[in-house]
């Protein structure tokens, strides 16, 4: 076996220099980010650039327009402190009841029950049906659930039809139910999604596991609690950290159906942070609310995946 001095010693008689190892993982390096420069630079440019301008314009007073004063830390401090700022992160994280846990449980139980179903005309229908709110665009789903909602809609003329008339009401005007209202759709919309990734996680199950569950006497019950759902750790942690995320930053449906209203009961922080910056051109606030929502998410999610990554 040669060493090192050898292999010199013979590539100075040949008039050649030895390789080094650490100069072709350079290379190797530079050749990958070379690769990676089309994904990079709009990266960088799109999403890196505009959150460092966030945030200095979170230590400014600014309309948009004129002169920016500069403030320090005071927008964040009214994020925190004043009343006004907070209803709407009270919000984001109530509606992770109706956006994430809704979901995830019938998400559950609904992947279970297609699971058991042979493979034909109803199961793919039903896979169909629960994946539509996945292809129509938002506003298009907000909308009609709106009309729905409405005085007139269908949701108060199935009402008056059974005989419970004196219930109907303008829902998504009506103080105490506008925001339970939102989080429906918001569930609705994200049940197929989450259906969806728990059927392919039950799919990746070892199918002796089920046998040997029904061996040793366990019925559909027990099978999903002692087979279904440890195995789809994983699959719950994408579907958790997705619907939360969809949660605290929900804009859309909010926007369409109800505009933070009636009053600030559905207020939500991507609605408040829109309105501050493009109606009352508060730009540092609005940035200042941006950010924290940012860091809100992130202290959220982060947590939650590694959760997912320790159960595997």
């Amino acid at each position: 076996m040669t060493t090192l001095s050898q292999r010199t010693d013979l590539s100075r008689r040949r008039g050649t220099t030895p390789r080094r190892p650490g100069g072709r993982r350079r290379g190797k390096a530079w050749v990958g980010l070379l690769f990676t420069l089309p994904a990079l630079v709009p990266y960088v440019l799109f999403v890196l650039r505009p959150l460092v301008t966030s945030v200095q314009y979170s230590l400014y007073d600014w309309n948009g327009i004129g002169v920016a004063r500069f403030v320090g830390l005071d927008n964040y401090r009214t994020v925190l402190t004043s009343s006004d700022e907070l209803v709407p992160l009270l919000h984001a994280f109530e509606l992770i009841g109706f956006f994430t846990v809704i979901p995830v449980v019938l998400g559950l139980i609904t992947a279970a029950l297609l699971h058991g179903l042979p493979d034909g005309p109803l199961a793919r229908t039903a896979r169909v049906v629960l994946f539509i709110p996945q292809v129509i665009p938002l506003v298009a789903a907000a909308l009609a659930w709106s009309w729905m909602y409405s005085s007139n809609g269908v949701l108060n003329q199935i009402l008056r039809a059974v005989g419970l008339g004196d219930q109907s009401r303008a829902w998504l005007g009506d103080f105490t139910w506008a925001f339970p209202a939102v989080g429906i759709i918001g569930s609705w919309v994200l049940l197929g999604l989450c259906t969806l990734l728990l059927m392919t996680g039950i799919n990746k199950i070892d199918p002796a596991l089920y046998d040997a569950a029904e061996v040793d006497g366990a019925g559909p019950v027990q099978k999903f609690f002692a087979v279904t759902l440890p195995g789809l750790r994983r699959e719950i942690g994408v579907c958790v950290t997705v619907t939360v995320i969809a949660a605290l930053a929900s804009f859309d449906v909010v926007y369409v159906t109800t505009q933070g209203g009636p009053g600030t009961q559905t207020m939500v922080p991507g609605l408040e942070i829109f309105q501050l910056a493009f109606t009352q051109r508060t730009v540092g606030l609005a940035s200042a609310n941006a950010i924290v929502l940012m860091v809100l998410v992130l202290l959220v999610v982060t947590p939650l995946q590694r959760l997912s990554k320790g159960a595997e």
